[in-house]
């Protein structure tokens, strides 16, 4: 059992991002996909204390494919109940429509092509109103680099890209969210029964412990180990930050 535990996430905290993110958008209107999740329903939540309900929209992206009917209504409850604007739509014919055009054929290469048609739906909605597209990814899946670059990864600004997922989850409970999304099992829906835990190896409880002592207590991978955490989990961790490195940067300058 290993012996490192993560900051609790309180009130105060999640204020403070609130007021940031108020801070940030200068008025303007706050942009957002809704999938149902834990992430994008904290942000929500976010969003609507930084700003108010009548300057968010959201955005519901399905594909009937590989969106569940159960986080479609989730999502649909979630802006309903905050009071937003939203819009929904399923992007089906978008994503085919681009495979066809490019004979995509693979899974992976077609659910990335899925998030990128959501990024280009979000950006579409923040230039026609003037506003800023929020994304909604964690500290955990930017360090992994579990994102589709220029998909979930184009964004604006990131309210919960401090908070791991661990603390998104406890954040979702704190802010009053049903407590099934709070323990929905994270997927960024972009093919048939991805779930991220099962893509990652190893559970966002262990992987966030590790992240936090490789990033933010500069232990090392002999020290985490020493700690009671497994050497193939630290080594995973630390192999998906490395391989990731290039999305976490700007395009090089030659």
């Amino acid at each position: 059992m290993n012996s490192l535990n993560i900051p609790n996430v309180d009130s105060a905290r999640l204020q403070s991002i609130a007021r940031r993110l108020k801070e940030f958008a200068q008025g303007k209107k706050l942009v957002l996909g809704v999938s149902g999740g834990v992430d994008s329903s904290v942000t929500l939540a976010i969003s609507v204390e930084a700003v108010g309900k009548d300057s968010v929209l959201a955005l519901i992206m399905p594909d009937s494919r590989v969106t569940p009917v159960e986080d479609i209504e989730d999502a649909k409850n979630l802006v309903t109940n905050f009071g937003v604007q939203f819009k929904e739509h399923k992007i089906d014919a978008i994503v085919d429509q681009f495979s066809k055009e490019l004979g995509a054929k693979d899974e992976r290469s077609i659910g990335n092509i899925r998030a990128r048609c959501r990024m280009t739906l979000l950006y579409y909605y923040a230039n026609v109103l003037n506003g800023i597209v929020v994304g909604t990814g964690d500290r955990s899946e930017i360090l992994l680099g579990y994102f589709t670059k220029y998909g979930d990864g184009g964004v604006d600004v990131l309210p919960i890209g401090s908070l791991y997922k661990t603390q998104v989850r406890a954040a979702a409970i704190l802010l009053g969210l049903p407590e099934r999304i709070a323990k929905k099992p994270s997927s960024p829906r972009l093919w048939a029964g991805q779930t991220a835990e099962s893509e990652l190896g190893l559970s966002y409880e262990i992987a966030d412990k590790i992240l936090y002592g490789l990033t933010e207590l500069g232990l090392s991978k002999e020290q985490l180990i020493s700690l009671g955490f497994l050497e193939k989990d630290v080594q995973r961790v630390k192999e998906l930050i490395e391989k990731s490195f290039h999305k976490r940067q700007m395009p090089v300058v030659l």
